[in-house]
């Protein structure tokens, strides 16, 4: 009976993990329920985003390594925007609203930038205190990517066309 019992169990196990498994890794971490604020007071909840890859990046106006990017950012945009693609630039509390608002009208960024004075945005996205630090979400809101650091816009160029074209990401 003994031997019988373990002939049973070991499969039975083995089926429970996989099915776990299965499920942890189909339960995606999906996008916060925000609204965002842009610097001209347009309103932009991420649920209406949905249908569409977005792409958040948190960024400060003396972070080197985002002012370093954002040129790639803002083409990337520019080619990818009409396919589908939104990108929200969210500045650091801790940056001066003054700043955020020059920096973005001088050099006439494309997509919405908005300021997160309050810290709501950066806690709702579990405390984000690195720059840039950037989320990528697939058109259905579940998470497909987080850079902490700078893009890698080769790769990132990869992940859109797969993603805008509804391939299976990474396939």
């Amino acid at each position: 009976m003994n031997n019988l019992l373990k002939k049973l169990l070991l499969p039975i196990i083995v089926i429970t993990v996989l099915v776990f498994l299965g499920f942890q890794l189909s339960n995606k971490s999906s996008a916060p329920d925000v609204k965002f604020t842009t610097i001209d007071g347009k309103e932009i909840a991420m649920a209406d985003l949905k249908g569409k890859v977005v792409l958040i990046n948190f960024w400060a106006t003396d972070c080197p390594g985002c002012i370093k990017e954002m040129p790639a950012l803002v083409k990337t945009y520019n080619e990818f925007s009409n396919k589908g693609f939104e990108v929200i630039a969210v500045a650091m509390p801790y940056d001066p609203p003054a700043q955020v608002l020059n920096y973005a009208k001088q050099k006439a960024l494309p997509f919405p930038v908005m300021h997160d004075g309050l810290s709501e945005i950066t806690e709702k996205f579990g405390g984000i205190s690195l720059t840039p630090t950037t989320y990528i979400f697939d058109k259905q809101g579940h998470l497909l990517r987080r850079t902490i650091g700078n893009i890698d816009f080769t790769d990132l160029n990869i992940l859109l066309n797969e993603a805008l074209n509804n391939k299976k990401v990474g396939s």
